[in-house]
């Protein structure tokens, strides 16, 4: 499974379901900078080799929601974002929905 991160709370999955229905997923990536876009891929997807226990299984590639290049998934960006990592999707999405408080700090400093 290549998320790492679930939206689990049904009011914010819709929410963002109804972003994404209105065409949410090309507008932000629209909105982003693409290098930084690619850093947050990167980085989830070196977030996720470190999690992996099992190495000898097929693995995961790719980055946020399971793309390498541009924006698939709103949700898992948004999750991304509220555990603490650098995600601009995820930052714009959050900031639409003003749910910005429930972002954790990151504490890996």
């Amino acid at each position: 499974m290549p998320t790492l991160f679930w939206l689990v709370d049904p009011v914010l999955h819709e929410a963002v379901s109804r972003l994404e229905s209105h065409g949410g997923v090309h507008r932000y990536e629209d909105l982003v900078d693409a290098e930084q876009l690619q850093a947050t891929h990167d980085d989830y997807a070196r977030r996720r080799r470190v999690a992996t226990v099992r190495t000898d299984l097929v693995a995961s590639s790719g980055g946020v929601g399971g793309t390498r290049v541009g924006v698939k998934c709103l949700h898992a960006h948004l999750a991304n974002y509220l555990v603490g990592a650098v995600d601009p999707v995820g930052a714009l999405v959050a900031s639409e929905l003003d749910v910005s408080a429930l972002r954790v700090v990151d504490v890996r400093g």
